[in-house]
C-alpha cells in the first residue's frame, strides 16, 4: 500500500516502511496498478489526480470532531492519530492543535523558524544569522547571533508549553525533532500524518480497499 501526503512544495510518500519525498514540479502519474491513497493541500495537484482511478483522495472520508473552520487536511490527519495531547507540526509554518478525547479543541498557526529568520534579515543585514540551536535559554544573550536565536526559539517554546498545559506533546515536521528536545514529556514522530491516514484506512477498509 502506498500513501502520499501532497504539500505545496513536496509530495511525501510512505511505502513498505520507507518515506521518500519528491518536488511538486516532479510529481506525475506513476506506472502500475496499485492504488495510491493521498491527502493534499495543493489544489492544482488534487485537480490533476481527481480523474485518475488509481489515486484515492482520502479527504472526504475523514470525520474529525471539531468546530474549527478551514482546518487543513494535513492537520486533520495528524489530529486523527492522537486521542489526547498537543500536536506540533513544525515546518514552513508551525501549527499547534489540541486534542482531548479525540475531539479537536482548536489550534494556532505561526511562521516557521526559517521564515522567522528571513523576517529578521529583512529588518537589517546585521540580523542575517544562522540559528544557534545550542543556545542557553536560561541566560540572557550577550551577542546578536544569540539574541536573534533566543528571540525566535523562546517564544515558540513558551507558546507550546502554554497550549500543552501539561499534556503530552507530539512533534512532527522538519523542525519537530529539534523543538522536541526542549520537552521531557514529548514524542517526535515523523510518521504522524501517515499514522492518521493508516487509522482511517483501517476504519474505512470496507469502502476504501
Amino acid at each position: 500500500m502506498t500513501l502520499c501526503d501532497v504539500g505545496n512544495t513536496n509530495a511525501t510518500f510512505f511505502e513498505n516502511g520507507k518515506i521518500t519525498k519528491i518536488r511538486i514540479e516532479n510529481f506525475k502519474y506513476f506506472r502500475g496498478d496499485e492504488k495510491i491513497y493521498f491527502i493534499s493541500v495543493n489544489d492544482e495537484v488534487t485537480k490533476r489526480l481527481q480523474n485518475s482511478p488509481r489515486f484515492v483522495n482520502l479527504e472526504p472520508y475523514f470525520e474529525l470532531d471539531t468546530i474549527y473552520k478551514g482546518l487543513g487536511i494535513d492537520r486533520v490527519a495528524s489530529c486523527y492519530a492522537v486521542k489526547n495531547g498537543l500536536i506540533v507540526d513544525a515546518g514552513s509554518a508551525i501549527t499547534m492543535d489540541v486534542m482531548m478525547d479525540s475531539m479537536h479543541l482548536g489550534g494556532t498557526i505561526m511562521p516557521g523558524i526559517s521564515h522567522l529568520l528571513k523576517a529578521c534579515e529583512t529588518i537589517s543585514s546585521r540580523l542575517k544569522i544562522s540559528l544557534n540551536s545550542q543556545i542557553d535559554l536560561d541566560a540572557l544573550p550577550q551577542k546578536t547571533t544569540d539574541a536573534v536565536s533566543y528571540g525566535i526559539i523562546k517564544p515558540i517554546l513558551l507558546l507550546i508549553e502554554s497550549m500543552a498545559n501539561g499534556s503530552k506533546i507530539y512533534f512532527t515536521g522538519g523542525d519537530g525533532e529539534f523543538l522536541s528536545r526542549f520537552f521531557t514529556d514529548s514524542i517526535y514522530d515523523r510518521m504522524l500524518v501517515f499514522r492518521g491516514i493508516q487509522k482511517l484506512i483501517e476504519q474505512k477498509k470496507d469502502i476504501l480497499c
